[in-house]
């Protein structure tokens, strides 16, 4: 049986030699179990057959750049393949200042920061470059948030020391082309629960006067009339007042977004956009939301890869046999995960069908579970009508229920 010895050290390079060997640590990974997949930017990463959720740069480089990027200075530091420190030193955060500090080394450099807020211009200019370009998970880079003593000199070394030996986790560099649009989107949902949020505090007011219950949905515009009136306190109508104009601001804004926004989605990738709005409950938002955040369904090899990232399942940690219940239950993307627990309710709405599954799954698991497994399905099915590029079939759909 064939094995690949890793030789991993973190240890100060002042140590003596017996100082340093609880330093080292040595994982050996079986051979014939590793494959490799070819990602954006040149970068390679393995995973065990069968897919693993963290991934790794194990791509071999001359020159290793670890960046400790912050929104008004970065602290680089450049390792050769022996690990010795050619370049240690803080800049400005600009991209002449960070082409200068790489110059020397341009002919085979790779980049690594951590997927912090900043990271979006640095990896544009790599990419318009043609500079390798990683990205470091920030929830799984443990060897830099565990550390004893941390600061942006010693970050930017260990960044450079992980990707070196081929150990920094990786997380996927979404495409220029389609980000702005993204943002553009989450921007229209948060003014979205904005209105939701004014919508509900004018119904709360409504229950701590003890009114009679409006007789309309508030949401659509024209019920809203005489809404402020019904409140005898004249602070009371002010409050509902602001709210009811926040609202109709609302209304045009999140028409204007939205229309520009299906614009550019047709323009981006229509054929998913209209597949995704053959599933029941999956209406025009919630096609948007799932069509941007995945941007790529390649980019997941497994079906159960990719629930993993919507958090659709749970996270078991287990050791020695025993189970520790779960954790890190936030590492994935919240907004497909708030998209496909809207689609689970709104595919029971008028589907009959779905209405008997979800009383069969209420009966074995309990109401919450069962809006979970269907939320679970739903994000199953989508994964293979995007990869396979098939309208969605209800007689699959409940064959597998």
């Amino acid at each position: 049986m064939q094995y690949i010895a890793i030789y991993y050290f973190m240890g100060d390079e002042k140590l003596s030699w017996s100082e340093a060997i609880g330093c080292i640590a040595l994982i050996l990974i079986k051979a014939s179990s590793l494959r490799y997949d070819k990602m954006p930017f040149g970068e390679n990463h393995f995973k065990p057959k069968g897919g693993n959720l963290m991934r790794f740069y194990t791509q071999q480089h001359k020159y290793y750049c670890g960046i400790d990027l912050r929104a008004r200075s970065m602290y680089i530091c450049i390792l050769d393949q022996e690990g010795n420190t050619l370049l240690h030193k803080n800049f400005k955060t600009d991209p002449e200042s960070f082409l200068r500090a790489i110059q020397p080394y341009r002919e085979d450099i790779v980049v690594a920061v951590e997927r912090m807020f900043v990271w979006r211009w640095l990896a544009d200019l790599c990419n318009r470059e043609a500079i390798s370009f990683v990205l470091g998970h920030a929830l799984y880079m443990k060897a830099i948030h565990g550390g004893k003593s941390k600061n942006d000199k010693i970050d930017s070394r260990k960044i450079a020391v992980l990707l070196r030996g081929g150990t920094l986790p990786t997380a996927y560099v979404y495409p220029e082309a389609m980000r702005a649009t993204r943002d553009l989107l989450r921007r229209r949902n948060h003014l979205a629960h904005k209105r939701t949020e004014l919508l509900a505090h004018i119904q709360n007011t409504n229950s701590q006067y003890n009114l009679p219950d409006f007789e309309k949905k508030l949401s659509i515009k024209s019920n809203r009339v005489g809404v402020a009136e019904r409140f005898p306190d004249p602070s009371v109508q002010k409050s509902v007042e602001v709210n009811l104009q926040l609202m109709e601001l609302d209304d045009r804004l999140l028409n204007d977004l939205e229309l520009s926004i299906v614009k550019q989605a047709k323009g981006h990738d229509v054929r998913s956009f209209y597949l995704l709005r053959s599933l029941p409950g999956i209406g025009k938002i919630l096609s948007l939301v799932i069509l941007y955040e995945v941007q790529d369904i390649n980019r997941f090899d497994r079906v159960q890869d990719f629930v993993s990232y919507c958090r659709l399942v749970k996270c078991p940690r287990e050791s020695g046999g025993k189970k520790f219940g779960s954790k890190n239950s936030k590492i994935g993307n919240a907004h497909l995960k708030w998209a496909f627990s809207e689609a689970a309710c709104l595919f029971l709405r008028g589907n009959e069908p779905a209405q008997s599954c979800h009383e069969r799954l209420v009966n074995k698991h309990g109401k919450g579970k069962a809006l979970s497994i269907i939320a679970h399905k739903i994000g199953r099915a989508v994964y293979f009508m995007l990869k396979r590029k098939e309208p969605f079939n209800m007689d699959i759909f409940m064959t597998r229920a």
